[in-house]
């Protein structure tokens, strides 16, 4: 875990190296002073020698400077260095990410995955910062402190040996209890982000249903569940205080009651006691932040596992070796295809598909809510990849393609349609970045939303907010099928994609796909028999099978499935 972690300090690692580098010398030079003082102690006040108070006095200035030059080079070394290190961490995960295919990002809620970009992001970050800085100065100034302490006094160095002991013997049992609550806790930070999410982004439906108060109650369970979670967690650490407490003021007894007899008997002198004082508050102080870094690397632990998840989890679609690099023709065919979404168990959502699609037909999908048309048609573009069996695209297996040459040949629209913040063209050209104005006109004439369009003050200019909230969900989907069109597809998708449009409206946008695309796959998925009557063959599914393929005049002879659902579109039309 921790190499994966170090990967991604890359430009940033004269930065990590020079950040402890230049805290060895502010912590040397920081430990000078102490001895120093006893210098000025012994042999300049105690003396009454002026010369030597100025001589040790000068040399405590010059120490004092360099600790605080190394010091802030050190600080400034370990922010670029930390902020860096995260940077790159998040870019990393995002990537990552994009690189996911639906059976990965399906083992993940989004929340989760926003949790890991921001919160535990973040908690590794200032992990990196302290190990950088605080993991180097708390170890040497004990160290040094130590070693002073010996050469001052040895028998009084095994105050502080026994101290550590004690000290580093408590902090492992509080730590390794802390660790796996830090976990958990962490787990319901994914809770809580869900619970804000699902709301701002579903705020209409919300305040439709005068539901504000039980989503409150419902983000006030998220919270207070959280901060239970983090008050047992804090719980463990809080016997971090009272365990330095007391090895702080048990150490500066046992100084004082021993210093005190050994300086009555001319075994210490007193300059070197004064000195024994201050290293002990170092040492102590040492330990009081090693603790602290514990506490630290506790929940960035727990964090950092998180984060590796993400970074280590291997997309379960990718390239073949040698990728066929075109796709010939928009001719589908799906052969003895079996798929399930949860690998190794026995529900499958299709089972024994068989089916071929010339390039060019249009084809309409119908079938019951749960009957797996969106799934069959994932597997076209390979957001999927089958059980056994096989898909093919251009009379080739889609497993072979390249996915971006694949995925640029297939446009989907699906049945949530989303739009970004951005102009119209912004979100036009997600289906082609170079597309001129006039392509874009005659994809939105095509899919019937340049009228709309025009009718808007800035026109192609229109500013669309976050999801498309300022268009209504009709221009919303047509602005999605335009988008579709720029890609100019061997095969468009339209899953759904015209549910909330008028029929007049959805029979034009027909129309012009049969005028103008003439060599476009075209498949259609529909709840509304007028949606797809017209299409050239209908499938229909129930239950992830095929229970019939043809016209809609030999489906409304032979299909059960089909008749039962003209017949109740018909009444409702009455």
């Amino acid at each position: 875990m921790i190499k994966r972690l170090l990967q991604e300090v890359k430009q940033y690692k004269k930065a990590s190296i020079a950040a402890p580098l230049f805290m060895v010398g502010e912590v040397v030079m920081e430990m000078m002073l102490p001895f120093l003082m006893s210098f000025i102690i012994d042999y300049g006040v105690n003396k009454g020698d002026m010369a030597a108070v100025a001589k040790y006095g000068g040399l405590m200035l010059v120490c004092a400077f360099i600790s605080l030059i190394c010091g802030t080079m050190s600080g400034w070394n370990a922010a670029y260095a930390s902020s860096g290190f995260v940077k790159n961490l998040r870019e990393s995960m995002f990537t990552a990410i994009q690189k996911f295919s639906f059976s990965n990002i399906d083992k993940y809620s989004t929340s989760g995955l926003v949790t890991r970009m921001m919160t535990d992001a973040s908690n590794v970050q200032h992990a990196y910062q302290m190990i950088i800085r605080m993991c180097v100065r708390s170890p040497l100034t004990l160290i040094v402190s130590f070693c002073m302490t010996v050469y001052i006094s040895p028998k009084m160095a095994m105050i502080f040996l026994g101290a550590m002991l004690f000290l580093g013997i408590i902090l492992a049992i509080i730590t390794t209890k802390a660790h796996p609550q830090f976990e958990k806790t962490f787990r319901k930070y994914d809770d809580l982000n869900a619970s804000v999410q699902e709301n701002v982004t579903n705020i209409r439906v919300v305040k439709s249903f005068v539901k504000e108060e039980e989503e409150t109650n419902k983000f006030y369970t998220a919270a207070k569940n959280l901060r239970a979670m983090f008050t047992k967690a804090e719980n463990i650490i809080v016997f971090n205080s009272p365990v330095m407490q007391l090895s702080m003021y048990g150490c500066m007894l046992l100084l004082s009651w021993m210093g005190a007899k050994m300086v009555v008997g001319s075994q210490l002198s007193t300059g070197e006691l004064m000195s024994l004082f201050t290293y002990t508050m170092s040492i102590l102080s040492s330990l009081m932040m090693l603790s602290m870094i514990f506490v630290m690397l506790s929940m960035s632990m727990a964090s950092a596992q998180r984060i590796v998840e993400i970074l280590n989890e291997e997309p379960s679609i990718v390239n073949p070796e040698d990728p066929c690099m075109e796709v010939k023709d928009g001719s589908i065919v799906f052969e003895n295809v079996h798929f399930g979404y949860a690998k190794g168990e026995d529900k499958e959502v299709l089972t024994d598909v068989n089916v071929s699609i010339e390039s060019g037909e249009t084809i309409g999908i119908l079938g019951p809510t749960g009957s797996s048309k969106t799934t069959m048609m994932s597997l076209i573009p390979r957001l999927y990849d089958v059980d056994s069996g096989c898909v093919k695209v251009g009379g080739v297996d889609v497993r072979e393609y390249d996915l971006k040459t694949l995925r640029d040949a297939v446009a989907m629209v699906l049945q949530k349609n989303v739009l970004f913040s951005g102009t119209i063209k912004d979100n036009l050209r997600w289906g082609n970045e170079d597309a001129s104005d006039e392509e874009m006109i005659e994809a939105c004439k095509l899919a019937c939303a340049h009228d709309f369009i025009s009718s808007f003050p800035n026109q192609y200019d229109t500013f669309i907010e976050q999801g498309g909230t300022n268009v209504s969900g009709g221009q919303k989907q047509r602005l999605c099928i335009a988008r579709a069109l720029l890609k100019k597809p061997k095969v468009l998708i339209l899953d759904d994609s015209t549910s909330a449009v008028d029929t007049r409206t959805d029979k034009m946008i027909r129309e012009s796909f049969k005028n103008y695309l003439p060599e476009t796959t075209k498949i259609i998925i529909s709840q509304r028999i007028s949606s797809i009557e017209d299409a050239d063959r209908i499938i229909v599914l129930d239950d992830g099978k095929i229970t019939g393929i043809g016209t809609h005049e030999e489906l409304l002879k032979d299909n059960a499935i089909y008749q039962e659902v003209y017949q109740t579109q018909k009444k409702g039309d009455e």
